[in-house]
């Protein structure tokens, strides 16, 4: 895993006087998931963000795999390889979780929403998208409508849209945002069994999620990445248990 798939340097995001992102660097290794934390502003979504296009940075260069991807819109990313998951999912919730996870195969191949008829019944989309459904853990629901499915499992059908693009780099946020003890385990299991398969950069709030998964951990506090380190490594910083994981805190 020593090779860097991500690079982020120098970035800068400034809205007025707030610092979202301050001369902030990080690399993702392939193969690897990362984990990013930190408390509520510390500016992990504007992050992503930036990472996935939706946010142009003011200064500083993000590359994958060596080249600047500064300029490129989101498509033109996602057909680089890079996904995103959202905190609040995005799903058509009049349609199956199987059709949902087509239809994403269908674009990524690029052809248009116009054929949903299609889509819902071709083998050569519906085998896959029954394939990608069993590694997010949700093939026994695949014939249910989104609307009727739960919080958590909405979160899983967005994992699996996401990996529909076939992405080289999955930008995970926060993925256990909402959900219970139980679904969070689930969630974990998921993410553990994809560990390898896709790189992974990893925002979220769960610290036992994050210490069960992450290779490496980066903490962002006010914009900067403060540390980077295994799990042990991150537990054990005086500077990140004093700024974020509360110790000496009242």
């Amino acid at each position: 895993m020593s090779d860097v798939l991500l690079r982020v340097e120098n970035l800068a995001k400034h809205f007025g006087g707030i610092r979202a992102t301050d001369d902030l660097s990080l690399d993702v290794r392939s193969g690897e998931l990362h984990a990013l934390i930190g408390p509520n502003g510390a500016g992990k979504t504007t992050l992503i963000s930036q990472l996935i296009g939706e946010m142009q940075p003011d200064s500083g260069t993000i590359r994958m795999n060596g080249i600047v991807i500064n300029t490129l819109s989101t498509p033109q990313r996602v057909a680089r390889g890079l996904a995103r998951t959202f905190q609040i999912t995005e799903l058509l919730r009049e349609e199956t979780a199987l059709a949902n996870v087509a239809l994403a195969i269908q674009a990524r191949q690029g052809h248009s929403f116009r054929f949903f008829a299609d889509a819902r019944r071709e083998r050569d989309l519906l085998d896959p998208a029954m394939a990608i459904l069993r590694n997010a853990g949700l093939e026994h629901r695949a014939r249910i409508h989104v609307a009727a499915l739960s919080h958590g499992e909405h979160k899983q059908l967005e994992l699996a849209i996401a990996l529909a693009t076939e992405p080289k780099l999955l930008l995970l946020d926060e993925p256990m945002a909402g959900l219970g003890a139980v679904e969070s385990q689930d969630m974990t299991m998921i993410l553990k069994a994809l560990k390898g398969r896709i790189t992974m950069l990893l925002v979220e709030h769960d610290m036992q999620a994050v210490f069960a998964l992450a290779d490496r951990i980066s903490v962002l506090v006010y914009g900067q990445v403060i540390a980077t380190g295994t799990s042990a490594e991150i537990q054990a910083n005086t500077d990140v248990r004093t700024a974020y994981l509360g110790e000496g805190n009242s």
